[in-house]
């Protein structure tokens, strides 16, 4: 009778804990999702101011500032972990708002053109890109397959595809070449958000300092912000070469 009601006792603690780390992990999600979606519309605020001012368009279009804010997205990328993780919270914050920052800039002559011949195009890849993230995201975050061995794939397939990408820009400049690696891209930026999520999701801890906390919900919207918005990019021109043709 004791050892029963012990438990009894011990199933609803048990419970309680389970419960409370549930709560925990979601109040994180969100607190991801939510910062990734202010990084979203910083993006298209500034994004949009670049387009509807011809010096900032010349500025960016015509001159080399254009790679060096390409090279910028890179280095931050590839540098986002330690940024984050070694400073404070206003350190993480400023490397996440400049990321954005300079996504927005670079993608202002983009914005520019689109608007000017097509401004509907923009709002379907919009909406193409936040469907495909949502279902993606929400795979990644429910799958019970272990997805941390295609991590050395997805890396190595995104540097081969920035290369090709670069190359066709600057060399080949050929309209085909480009809608495929768009559609590859869109592939693969699909898995990797799955894996994302995943990521950001295992990197919760119920105990975690508030810095510990906060600097990890940071790195989790960069993460997703970057899939985001190459996502997106990456749509719109496929849907930009689907409608010229």
């Amino acid at each position: 009778m004791v050892e029963g009601r012990y438990r009894s006792v011990a199933q609803n603690q048990a419970g309680a804990r389970v419960r409370e780390v549930d709560e925990g992990l979601r109040s994180y999600m969100l607190g991801v999702y939510n910062l990734m979606a202010l990084g979203v519309a910083a993006t298209a605020i500034v994004s949009l101011a670049v387009a509807s001012s011809p010096a900032l368009l010349g500025l960016i279009a015509g001159t080399p500032l254009k790679w060096v804010l390409f090279a910028g997205l890179l280095g931050l990328g590839f540098f986002a972990p330690r940024i984050i993780f070694s400073g404070s919270a206003g350190t993480a914050h400023a490397a996440y708002w400049a990321y954005a920052g300079m996504w927005g800039l670079l993608l202002g002559p983009m914005m520019a053109f689109y608007m000017g011949s097509n401004p509907g195009i923009v709002v379907q890849a919009f909406g193409i890109t936040a469907a495909t993230f949502a279902a993606t995201s929400l795979a990644g975050y429910t799958t019970k397959r272990n997805l941390s061995p295609f991590q050395t794939f997805f890396m190595m397939a995104s540097i081969g595809l920035v290369i090709a990408i670069v190359a066709n820009a600057i060399f080949f400049q050929s309209e085909m070449f480009s809608l495929l690696t768009s559609v590859v891209v869109v592939l693969l930026f699909s898995a990797i958000t799955a894996y994302e999520t995943q990521v950001i999701k295992e990197m919760y801890y119920e105990g975690d300092t508030a810095l510990a906390a906060k600097q990890k919900s940071i790195f989790g919207a960069f993460m997703l912000y970057g899939s985001f918005v190459t996502l997106f990019v990456h749509i719109l021109n496929i849907l930009g070469i689907m409608r010229s043709e």
